[in-house]
């Protein structure tokens, strides 16, 4: 723990890695800590085409690849470590991981999220074994199969459409009467052939012996309960801020996220947050990457502002 940084950017994803694209054409001294691969949460996805430059769209890995390319160009370090608490440190914020502890001058939190479960009877107990949150890691396990997908935002949309490659029928499982995804994606699903849409229905329960055989759902309008025979369930219901370890420590609304303000300030000074972590970011590459280079910006500031 003898160094002591500019700036340590907890989180590898868009919003991380943007970031330290610009504090290292700032010329900060900036650590990246990721505490996996990488790129993050969006590594899940097959595809992205509504990326600004990108008209014929573009894979995940190889964005993500390119922004940490070019993020190292400009002097970034990436180190792998799982953060468990921020502390102030005098003048300094110290960084306590599994494996070390870190100082820095300001931090820029942008840990994402995590996928949202159900909280449903028996979703534990088949994860893994029919029950998955990731379409393109698992998909392929569900060729010509019956596979149901729970939600009705971008995501669940765009996870039902990419199963259509494998799965014989995807059924379409949706507390409301109408889909909350972009209208293009909506266009898609209600007209692909594979497709099947169960509107105003939740999941009760989910069934099986050693994998999953059926699930029980519920009309909400008419309270009509009816069990679904299908081989694996993708839950695609949002997704759950990464903002456990800042807790007590920051200010948090009601859904878990960072509370930031217009210059992606936290509620303590040296402490800026950006992308899915924050109550500023719907949940879009463009948008953390936006975020992650305003934080970058306010941070070179504040920085500025203690010389």
């Amino acid at each position: 723990m003898s160094q002591t940084h500019d700036v340590i950017i907890l989180g590898a994803g868009p919003a991380g890695l943007s970031s330290a694209i610009y504090t290292g054409r700032a010329m900060l001294d900036t650590l990246i800590l990721e505490k996996g691969a990488p790129g993050g949460q969006i590594l899940m996805t097959d595809f992205i085409e509504n990326y600004p430059g990108f008209p014929e769209g573009i894979a995940p890995v190889e964005l993500m690849e390119s922004f940490r390319k070019q993020a190292e160009r400009f002097g970034a370090k990436i180190g792998i470590d799982t953060i468990k608490e921020l502390q102030r440190e005098g003048q300094l914020w110290k960084v306590c991981g599994n494996k070390n502890e870190y100082l820095t001058r300001a931090v820029i939190i942008a840990t994402g999220s995590n996928f949202r479960r159900l909280g449903v009877k028996g979703e534990g107990k088949f994860t893994g074994r029919g029950v998955s949150y990731c379409a393109t890691c698992d998909g392929f396990f569900f060729r010509d199969k019956v596979v149901a997908v729970v939600g009705g935002g971008n995501w669940a949309l765009t996870e039902a459409i990419f199963l259509t490659k494998f799965a014989r029928r995807v059924k379409m499982i949706h507390r409301r009467d109408q889909f909350r995804a972009e209208k293009i994606l909506q266009a898609r699903t209600l007209a692909h052939e594979k497709m099947e849409v169960l509107w105003d229905t939740v999941i009760e329960e989910i069934s099986g012996d050693t994998t999953l055989k059926s699930l029980t759902v519920k009309n909400v309008k008419t309270g009509e309960l009816t069990e679904l025979k299908v081989d694996g369930l993708f839950v695609s219901i949002g997704t759950v801020p990464n903002s456990e370890f800042v807790k007590d420590l920051l200010k948090l609304n009601e859904w878990r996220e960072i509370v930031v303000g217009k210059k992606m300030k936290t509620s303590q000074p040296g402490i800026f947050a950006a992308g899915d972590v924050t109550d500023a970011c719907p949940e879009q590459v463009a948008t953390a990457v936006g975020t992650g280079v305003a934080a970058a910006i306010a941070t070179d500031e504040y920085l500025q502002s203690l010389a």
